[in-house]
């Protein structure tokens, strides 16, 4: 299971069904993507250390880059770009799950539904 930025961001915001999703998805993956975007998001380095420091407590796989996974999105981003307005993190972010065939766990479905190969499971806050 791999779960998408918007998840961990309700997540660290204490919403209630993130907390709940991601208390039982222990041990999850996240991609590299979402890792930076997560990263820029934080208000200070405090706050960035407090994020690293549970992530290391609830054992989160980390997914780099490789090339599987950015040939895969690039084919995504040609494709979709021009007629779904395919962004490049979502296209790396799909093409980690497809590639190794796990799930992603989203509530930014619209984002990601042209994506036939991919697996979802819809997060509503």
């Amino acid at each position: 299971m791999i779960l998408d930025t918007d998840v961990l961001i309700w997540f660290l915001r204490g919403n209630h069904n993130a907390v709940k999703l991601v208390m039982d998805a222990m041990p999850f993956s996240i991609s590299i993507v979402t890792y930076m975007e997560l990263v820029q998001g934080m208000r200070d380095k405090k706050e960035l250390a407090l994020m690293k420091k549970a992530f290391r407590a609830m054992d989160v796989n980390v997914i780099p880059l490789n090339e599987g996974i950015s040939f895969r999105a690039s084919d995504y981003v040609e494709k979709y770009a021009l007629s779904n307005s395919m962004e490049l993190a979502d296209a790396l972010i799909a093409s980690s799950c497809v590639e190794r065939k796990e799930t992603l766990v989203t509530a930014n479905d619209k984002h990601y539904r042209v994506i036939k190969e991919l697996k979802m499971e819809i997060f509503r806050p």
